[in-house]
């Protein structure tokens, strides 16, 4: 392990303006890499090409097409470019979030004796499978896919046990645990606002809310799935929905229809505003089954509010026994927000927030550095929350 600052540069795919978890990935590792000594250099599509310095570092867009149907995700596709901007940029490491389109730049960086990691953000053969791809076939087609990964990076790194299985399935041997996290500081059980709630929900009415992205592999329909289910019981509920995506005049034409009581606020890009509704909200819910860690949720229980998660996913894993999961259709998530319902505030409350301290991004941030053999060179000028990993 050296003991010089490093040139850390991270390629990403699938970075939309209004995308969430991934982009707050990416900014929150690139904080803690600069905070803790070295020099990240993040690199992603755009509308056209900026070079700037931020907060998390240097920040490249490069031109890339959108991808039709999928809400403004941009790819990198011209790899002539991509490489020369390596080559030019001369990484000490080089960390990649997309195992598809880029995994290309696993066999540069050998070439160029360059460690490289590349980041698991999801389960192949569950991605798969939520795209309607038989079983046997998305497995078969996921090893496949892995083993390649696994063969041309230095090393895996997969944020829980559940995203590990399918690597260890293959029989990789080169795969390293680092989890994800969430800011303790601007994440609170203070943001909660009555005012907020009381636009939302009335007194006797359950406040429920959604942070996601409107897209197939996130089954936001079981969203309103569940809302239905909870109403047709008797029970007075509400549904907040706050993301975009190609699902969403879909979900507010299935809304209307049925007389759901749901308020589609879109991409809500003032993080303050956000935090407010998760933590004013009774229960968030975290429907997609393919979750490999699931931020909007971890976020959710930083600021005390619950979570009722997919019990396909991995999430059941990181939320523990401060929320609960179900099968991944709408009667099961009203039980699981029913049977939440029925523990006392405080406690469940209490027990949210609780279990997401387990989660700052200073721990993250340090696995991260561990799989590119980077130490943390200094501590003393890092942001609350990133470098002792609780506010």
């Amino acid at each position: 392990m050296t003991g010089r600052p490093l040139r850390i540069v991270r390629l990403a795919n699938f970075v939309a303006p209004a995308s969430g978890g991934l982009r707050t990935a990416l900014r929150e590792l690139g904080r803690g890499f600069r905070a803790a000594g070295h020099e990240p250099v993040l690199i992603v599509p755009g509308d056209r090409h900026t070079d700037r310095e931020t907060e998390q570092g240097r920040v490249v867009t490069l031109p890339g097409p959108l991808l039709p149907g999928t809400g403004g995700y941009r790819v990198l596709t011209d790899k002539r470019r991509v490489a020369a901007l390596l080559e030019d940029l001369a990484p000490d490491r080089l960390e990649v979030s997309d195992r598809t389109t880029l995994r290309w730049t696993g066999r540069w960086a050998r070439r160029a004796r360059v460690p490289a990691v590349m980041v698991s953000h999801e389960t192949a053969d569950g991605v798969l499978r939520t795209w309607g791809l038989p079983e046997h076939l998305s497995r078969r087609a996921a090893d496949a896919l892995n083993t390649r990964t696994a063969h041309v990076y230095s090393r895996v790194v997969c944020t829980t046990e559940y995203a590990e299985r399918e690597f260890v399935r293959i029989g990789a041997r080169n795969v390293v645990r680092a989890p994800l996290g969430v800011d303790l500081t601007e994440r609170h059980p203070a943001l909660r606002d009555p005012g907020l709630r009381a636009r939302h929900a009335r007194g006797d009415e359950a406040l429920l809310v959604l942070c996601s992205r409107l897209s197939v592999e996130k089954r936001p329909g079981t969203a309103l799935d569940a809302l239905e289910a909870l109403r047709r019981r008797g029970r007075r509920a509400v549904l907040v929905v706050a993301g975009d995506g190609p699902l969403r005049a879909r979900l507010e034409q299935r809304a209307r229809d049925r007389g759901l009581p749901v308020t589609f606020l879109g991409h809500v890009a003032e993080r303050a505003v956000l935090g407010a509704l998760q933590a004013s909200a009774d229960v968030c819910l975290a429907p997609g089954p393919a979750e490999t860690f699931g931020l909007a949720a971890l976020e959710a229980m930083a600021c005390g509010t619950p979570v009722v998660a997919s019990a396909a996913s991995a999430l059941p894993e990181v939320i523990g026994s401060a929320g609960t999961s179900a099968a991944g259709h709408g009667e099961a998530f009203a039980d699981a927000v029913e049977a939440l319902l029925e523990r006392r505030e405080p406690e469940r409350r209490e027990a949210a927030r609780a279990r997401a301290e387990c989660f700052g991004w200073g721990t993250a941030v340090e696995a991260f550095l561990a799989a590119h053999d980077a130490p943390v060179l200094r501590r003393a000028d890092a942001r609350p929350g990133i470098a002792e990993g609780v506010a």
